[in-house]
């Protein structure tokens, strides 16, 4: 069994102490199934305290789940979802928003993983055409799929954009902690604040064993998702065991704390990897994700002692992944390899 740390994904992380502590110390007594019990009041009422009011919140075990449900809240399967054409929600969701909702994803190029209304809006001339599916939704990933990372104003101009055209504006926030840290700015200032009608917010990727949350900052979406969830698969039983661990995600800073950490090897990975010759980043990092472009036999041989996702295997282009509980010895390890393969 291998158990080292690596950079394939934040998924590989383990799960933080606090998190497990959290789980633990739930697991007293009986409590009231289906979230009906004092531990997901907490969580409910933490979730307001850290995004403002009004919303509504809804825990799921997937980030898939969250992105397709909260969706679904939102459109009719006469409708589309606008994103990018290297969104999650396209590329690695097994074709599930259009499988439960019926609806059409409608694509955009992106070189650095965002989009903006300038993208959108050559989408729109189809509105009103009875032989065409109607434009609902505009997702965006936070960070982008690409580790790029929005900025507030520019959230701003696409809710702006979507609302004054009758859609609502998705966040598949993933690894959105990151890109609160990388901006300087909490977690509000970049969903609530902003326009944000439907947010993915997940933890699994920054130190909680499972779950994500649907997060309803649009109220006229709330009314009828607790049977979206229920029919979705997604009604845990055992609830309490997902809102302890965002309980304890929010509280103290724990999702700051992670955030803060995972970035900032990402940053000091990056200087390591730019004093390697023949090593390229080929993007922008600014939250926890590198793309490396290396040479095609590098490749090979390094991926024999460290896994990592290859994103482009043309040029090639690698992807490495910093985590909450990445440490230097890591990096330098990785780094070694990598200058012992290409014999420096």
């Amino acid at each position: 069994m291998d158990l080292k740390r690596g950079f394939a994904s934040d998924n590989n992380s383990g799960i933080h102490p606090e998190i497990m502590k959290a789980i633990e110390d739930a697991n007293q007594g009986h409590c009231i199934a289906y979230g009906d019990d004092a531990i997901s009041e907490a969580a409910l009422a933490r979730f307001r305290e850290v995004f403002g009011e009004p919303l509504d919140v809804y825990f799921v075990f997937t980030g898939t789940g969250a992105n397709v449900l909260g969706i679904r809240a939102a459109v009719q399967s006469y409708e589309s979802v606008i994103c990018s054409e290297i969104a999650h929600l396209n590329v690695d969701e097994c074709a599930a928003l259009e499988n439960f909702t019926g609806c059409k994803l409608e694509l955009i190029p992106t070189s650095d993983g965002k989009i903006s209304a300038n993208n959108i809006e050559p989408l729109l001339h189809v509105v009103g055409n009875e032989h065409h599916a109607q434009p609902r939704v505009v997702s965006i990933t936070q960070t982008t799929e690409l580790g790029t990372v929005y900025t507030p104003g520019e959230i701003q101009n696409l809710s702006d954009f979507a609302h004054t055209h009758g859609m609502y504006l998705h966040m598949d926030g993933a690894r959105l902690s990151n890109a609160a840290e990388a901006l300087g700015v909490g977690l509000r200032e970049i969903t609530a604040d902003v326009g944000v009608d439907i947010l993915s917010f997940g933890g699994t990727k920054n130190g909680m064993m499972i779950g994500e949350a649907v997060v309803l900052f649009n109220k006229r979406l709330t009314g009828n998702f607790k049977y979206i969830r229920k029919q979705g698969m997604h009604l845990a039983s055992k609830m309490r065991f997902i809102s302890a661990q965002f309980l304890a995600f929010l509280n103290n800073d724990l999702w700051l704390r992670n955030a803060r950490h995972a970035n900032k090897m990402a940053r000091l990975f990056a200087e390591e990897l730019e004093k390697v010759p023949r090593c390229s980043i080929t993007q922008k990092v600014e939250a926890n994700a590198l793309f490396v472009s290396l040479p095609q036999n590098v490749v090979d041989d390094i991926r024999k002692e460290h896994f990592f996702y290859i994103w482009d295997e043309s040029v090639p282009v690698i992807r490495l992944m910093t985590s909450y509980n990445t440490e230097m010895e890591d990096i330098h390890t990785f780094i070694q390899t990598l200058k012992s393969v290409m014999g420096f």
